[in-house]
């Protein structure tokens, strides 16, 4: 709750938000008036996003170069080593060996002269238009795969390919978040649309149940981000 207020005295002082979860936005905008917002997605596909009134909000595009292959974890680590908020930057997206990130203008110097190293190799940071990624479609790696049940530990045990009891070591640890929150129930059953990711593996959305098998077990569909 104290996220959400101080959300919505940012959008009341300064005209909008921060960067935005789905979770977020939602219930940040559910204590406003749906004449009182608009919503700025930096892309059509955009997940974090950010609500305003008036003037749509500054925000700057950066390509990150590397000269070796990194991955969306790297750049995510790299980011919350450097103490950066969440809601002071968007979607991170690679995109046909290209890496980009959404920044907001006051962490922009912070992130320029700070962000130099992604592992152990140097990087640069190229300023670009917006307009470089405005009819960007985010893609997906389609699963299918049997389960006996939708709840999210069934669905991950076959994600994972591991026994359940294993499952509730890696929910210990707080590795997994559905719908950008730490997973607290196992049983929990999922719905369309539902995303939960799993550190060092991946994000997912749910899709749902496809067919059922005649030994009633459910073929579901999952979409992995790629």
């Amino acid at each position: 709750m104290y996220l959400v207020e101080k959300q919505l005295t940012r959008f009341h002082n300064l005209g909008y938000t921060y960067f935005l979860n789905p979770n977020e936005l939602k219930q940040v905008s559910s204590k406003m008036k749906k004449n009182e917002y608009s919503i700025y997605y930096p892309y059509p596909d955009s997940e974090k996003n950010i609500l305003y009134q008036g003037e749509i909000p500054e925000v700057y595009l950066y390509e990150i170069l590397c000269k070796v292959p990194i991955r969306h974890q790297d750049i995510l680590g790299t980011m919350y080593s450097l103490n950066i908020s969440p809601d002071l930057f968007g979607d991170v997206l690679i995109v046909d060996g290209h890496y980009y990130v959404f920044i907001l203008p006051i962490v922009q110097n912070y992130f320029e002269t700070n962000f130099t190293m992604i592992r152990n190799s140097h990087i640069e940071l190229k300023e670009v238009p917006l307009e470089t990624l405005d009819q960007y479609q985010r893609n997906y790696e389609v699963i299918e795969m049997i389960v006996s049940s939708n709840r999210i530990d069934t669905v991950l045990s076959s994600i994972m390919h591991i026994g359940r009891s294993l499952v509730a070591d890696v929910l210990k640890r707080k590795d997994v978040l559905l719908n950008y929150e730490i997973l607290k129930d196992p049983s929990y059953k999922l719905k369309e649309n539902d995303v939960f990711s799993i550190r060092k593996i991946g994000k997912f959305q749910y899709v749902g149940v496809t067919k059922n098998t005649k030994s009633n077990h459910f073929i579901i569909e999952i979409k992995k981000y790629i």
